[in-house]
């Protein structure tokens, strides 16, 4: 990096940059000029947004270090091609085509000694990289301990080792998730104890054998509904070890979805979770899902986090303070929306731009009761979606649809404890957040404040979360909408007269039941 005297100096005594207050704390994107950064997680939806959005906003950086996995006999390089290839780089090529050369690919592996990193890259790294934004995990609910806790937790360990021999490093960001202590009701932005000793588990969990390492899951989840979250919670804690040596912040979005602003209203390139689930509600293919309606969906825009991952780093070094800050990345507490108002604006404009692949009208139910959801979902979810199989198998087509129906209610199972629960979630340092880089002077470029008073509306935020899912996702453009619409008005009409012979058969054998009752009453009498 070169040193710029209106930027830092460096401190030769502790290996720490000081900030100069006057400059840093009004300029965010300058923080970045002329650094190396290292990004781990870079393919994932959070990874991509991340990435552009320092190639957008961060223009004066120097390079940005991928640590990418080779994959199925694919090299790094062609991995990156494919990366780069991504729609969300779309208007960086077309404005800016030169600066996807400051993208470096570093071969390597997050659960692997030294990352997996040559000797000759590591050496490189740790004399160049000024800043650290770590967001690689398994993200999967039902993984089993040792590998959610070798991805979470021990390669979190790893790359803070990395970071401890970094010559010129001025700030690391974790992204974790406010969900990392969800067996608590109020969570603040502080690092829990955790109960029990995460050190003896992390040098022992390797080694143990599956049936063992199997038990031991069940006693240190406890209230944790998931490894992810638990292996995250782990993770805290040795970023708060590794912070009295590394200038630390710790980012805690909750779920996350389509972007609000950036690189454009409504992106999205993953249907985990929530968005994969409200596609399929779009679509018409889910009726049922185990959820409390009045309870806070809490769910955060994908660039509000990268906003919030960035400004983390700056806020670090800029504002330093005594103890390392968590950030809860969350909306319940700033602008609240429930579960039900959530559908109803999802039905809306699923009704309002439905897509050519809608197969069912759409509607929703919530349910609590989870004997009546099985239920539901055998009638209107797996039954509908093999009698199309069976349409698909005589059209020599490939059947996929009960696949994909038995999948999208494992994601509904494997979310019911986020939909039946809320949290109380504490912001102060979110707010501080949101102050310093209001106060900014280019701080508009790194919004995260979805607050009402910001212009945030929930009606228009879900609006383009349809129109995303429907062009990045099912890959259908507006031009498709008259025919859409057509297909819709039809299954309108199709549902319509499916209830009415739904209504004449339960009526007949109703009638059928009584007439034989009174038939039976006059006889014996």
């Amino acid at each position: 990096m070169s040193s710029s005297p209106n930027m830092f100096h460096f401190n030769d005594f502790n290996n720490n940059y000081i900030e100069d207050p006057d400059y840093i704390r009004d300029h965010i994107g300058d923080f970045y000029k002329d650094t190396c950064i290292f990004v781990t997680g870079a393919t994932g939806f959070v990874g991509k947004a991340l990435v552009d959005k320092l190639l957008r906003s961060c223009s004066g950086l120097n390079s940005i270090y991928l640590l990418m996995r080779p994959k199925k006999g694919r090299a790094i390089e062609e991995r990156l091609k494919e990366l780069l290839d991504n729609p969300v780089f779309s208007s960086i090529k077309k404005r800016n085509p030169d600066i996807l050369n400051r993208i470096k690919a570093v071969a390597g592996d997050i659960t692997l000694p030294n990352l997996g990193i040559s000797a000759k890259e590591y050496q490189m790294l740790i004399e160049r990289i000024n800043v650290v934004l770590h967001s690689a995990a398994t993200v999967r609910f039902d993984e089993e301990l040792r590998n959610a806790f070798i991805h979470n937790t021990l390669g979190t360990k790893k790359v803070l080792e990395m970071c401890n021999k970094m010559q010129q490093l001025k700030s690391f960001v974790y992204v974790s998730t406010a969900y990392s202590n969800s067996d608590k009701e109020n969570i603040d932005e502080s690092v829990y104890e955790l109960p029990f000793d995460y050190e003896t588990i992390m040098n022992s969990i390797e080694m143990l054998p599956q049936e063992a390492a199997e038990v031991l899951s069940k006693k240190l989840l406890g209230r944790h509904p998931n490894t992810y979250t638990l292996t995250k919670a782990m993770a805290e804690h040795i970023v708060l070890k590794h912070s009295d040596l590394i200038p630390s912040a710790i980012v805690r979005p909750s779920i996350i979805t389509a972007s609000l602003k950036e690189p454009q209203p409504g992106w999205v390139d993953s249907v985990s979770g929530i968005t994969g689930i409200f596609m399929e509600v779009g679509r018409g293919t889910i009726k049922s899902i185990i959820c409390k309606e009045n309870m806070k969906m809490d769910i955060i825009p994908v660039d509000t986090v990268i906003n919030t991952v960035l400004t983390a780093a700056w806020h670090t070094v800029a504002y330093r303070s005594n103890t390392m800050r968590v950030y809860n990345c969350t909306s319940g507490n700033t602008n609240p929306i429930t579960w039900k108002e959530f559908r109803l604006l999802t039905e809306k404009y699923s009704k309002e731009y439905p897509s050519k692949y809608v197969t069912w009208y759409p509607g929703i139910t919530y349910r609590t009761n989870r004997a009546l959801h099985a239920v539901c979902v055998n009638l209107f979810h797996h039954i509908p979606a093999a009698i199309l199989d069976v349409f698909l198998f005589m059209t020599k087509r490939k059947p996929f649809m009960l696949k994909m129906s038995r999948k999208f209610e494992e994601a509904i199972m494997a979310g019911k404890f986020f939909s039946t629960n809320q949290w109380n979630f504490e912001v102060t340092s979110m707010r501080s957040l949101t102050k310093a880089v209001q106060m900014a002077n280019d701080g508009e470029h790194f919004d995260v404040d979805i607050s009402e008073n910001n212009g945030f509306k929930w009606d228009d935020y879900v609006k383009n979360f349809i129109l995303g899912v429907r062009q990045f996702i099912l890959k259908d453009d507006l031009s498709s909408l008259n025919q859409a619409r057509s297909k819709l008005n039809r299954l309108y009409w199709f549902q319509k007269m499916l209830h009415m012979m739904t209504f004449c058969v339960v009526t007949k054998m109703a009638l059928s039941v009584l007439m034989a009752s009174m038939s039976r009453n006059t006889l014996e009498l």
